[in-house]
């Protein structure tokens, strides 16, 4: 299936490519989600009569998500979690935990812009969770987990 993308897709291509991709893609991930439209001719002349709206959208979107970069950078969440004697925690903390928890502190995250690249943090101590802000915007967030104090 040819689409045409409405966004730049990491892996894929840039606003205004046409590629292919598999038809399931295409049809359940892509078009809905409106980052691409089939790559028919008249979606094609609709795509060149907004791309200057697009790619403005796009410039606006690369903004905010630089703009909560620098909110971020340097921000340390503390979380408190039931722990045993050893620092492996009764459960784990996950994306929800971290999302709830930056939210707390008035900057808009999204669960699917956190990465846990080894699963949920599941041991006391300082960790270093990726954020994925935008196509071209990462950002990096001190996350430390602590025992919750027994008494």
């Amino acid at each position: 299936m040819e689409v045409i993308l409405l966004e730049k897709i990491e892996n894929l291509g840039l606003m205004g490519d046409r590629v292919r991709v598999k038809p399931g893609y295409g049809r359940n991930y892509l078009i809905p989600q409106g980052k691409a439209a089939a790559a028919t001719p008249e979606n094609i002349a609709v795509f060149e009569a907004r791309r200057a709206e697009l790619e403005k959208n796009a410039a606006d979107a690369l903004t905010r998500a630089l703009a909560r970069r620098d909110q971020l950078t340097g921000l340390v969440i503390r979380l408190t979690a039931k722990a045993g004697d050893e620092g492996k925690l009764f459960g784990s903390v996950g994306t929800a935990d971290i999302e709830h928890a930056v939210t707390e502190l008035g900057i808009n995250i999204e669960r699917h812009e956190i990465r846990l690249p080894n699963g949920p943090l599941r041991l006391v101590g300082e960790h270093l969770v990726q954020l994925h802000l935008h196509s071209d915007v990462n950002a990096e967030l001190q996350v430390v987990v602590e025992a919750e104090s027994q008494g």
